[in-house]
């Protein structure tokens, strides 16, 4: 962009990102006596807009993901649209988001260290049980489940925070990939065996995902990713998984063991809350200088993407 774009009661800055299904600003929203904010604009394209059905899908999960106040999941402030373009307007993450992160200590020859991977997964799991757990204004049961916990999905900002996007959404996201071929490349390898088996799906598939996440920082390894889609999907569908420590030795039999478990084929065998998952991560995000905490990440993400 070669200058700032006037979008309704927003100014989109720049284009910090484009997917199959919309495209992402860097924006600001004004207000009463100069009053100005950053967000981040999530816009529709045009050819998935045309979909009545996605539109929607996409209002429906949109006005239920509104509702989630976490300082792990990144907040909704509106959605809306402006001549056919239909948005959401979201918290603005200054950082980079977990695919970015991997590349990044890849070119370096580096993994996640292991208490950094402990701490990030264990912010990831607590977004996601306040919104497994989230329910409606008569007490009911939402049974929300992100169904796309993935590297793209999870920001970590230069301050430290840990942050999920796009809860409650993904659904809508899926029935537009019917209308968009390739919309979902690229992210078999984080689906959990029951959705490549079409399943029903609970909160486990996401604690399966967070899993996978997980594996990827502690090895800085892609978990599964086969030739073709096919071997791809098929990996996943057997929870055909190498044990971690084959690719990083600082990882401890303990840690190993809870990998595996929440890397279960069988939903019945993995944790089946993710605060369960959270707290047993916690003994090992320590090291030899003590405990890995937000300020800790900050460090890491500053000097990471400053050296």
């Amino acid at each position: 962009m070669k200058k700032p774009i006037p979008f309704g009661k927003y100014l989109l800055l720049e284009r910090i990102n484009v997917g199959g299904m919309a495209e992402v600003f860097k924006a600001k929203a004004f207000g009463v006596e100069g009053f100005e904010r950053l967000v981040a604009v999530k816009r529709i394209l045009p050819s998935i807009a045309e979909d009545q059905e996605f539109i929607t899908m996409f209002v429906d999960e949109a006005k239920i993901a509104v509702q989630l106040t976490h300082a792990n999941i990144a907040q909704i402030f509106d959605l809306g649209r402006v001549g056919d373009s239909y948005f959401i307007a979201m918290e603005f993450v200054h950082g980079k988001d977990l695919r970015a992160i991997f590349a990044r200590a890849r070119t370096r020859g580096e993994t996640v260290p292991v208490p950094m991977a402990c701490y990030v997964a264990m912010k990831i799991c607590e977004g996601l049980d306040y919104a497994h757990n989230k329910k409606d204004a008569a007490g009911r049961d939402l049974h929300l489940v992100h169904r796309d916990v993935s590297p793209q999905n999870v920001l970590l900002s230069y301050d430290g925070e840990v942050k999920v996007i796009d809860f409650g959404i993904a659904k809508a996201a899926n029935r537009a990939s019917k209308t968009q071929a390739g919309v979902l490349k690229g992210k078999f390898g984080y689906m959990s065996p029951e959705q490549v088996r079409g399943l029903p799906i609970d909160r486990r598939s996401d604690i399966f995902a967070g899993g996978v996440l997980l594996y990827e920082m502690l090895t800085g390894e892609r978990l599964f990713i086969g030739e073709s889609d096919f071997s791809t999907l098929e990996r996943v569908r057997n929870a055909d998984v190498i044990a971690p420590t084959n690719f990083n030795k600082k990882i401890s039999p303990q840690l190993e063991q809870l990998v595996l478990k929440t890397l279960a084929r069988e939903v019945e065998d993995r944790y089946q809350w993710a605060r369960e998952l959270a707290r047993d991560l916690q003994p090992f995000m320590r090291d030899a200088t003590g405990a890995y905490t937000a300020r800790r990440v900050s460090g890491s993400m500053r000097e990471m993407y400053t050296a």
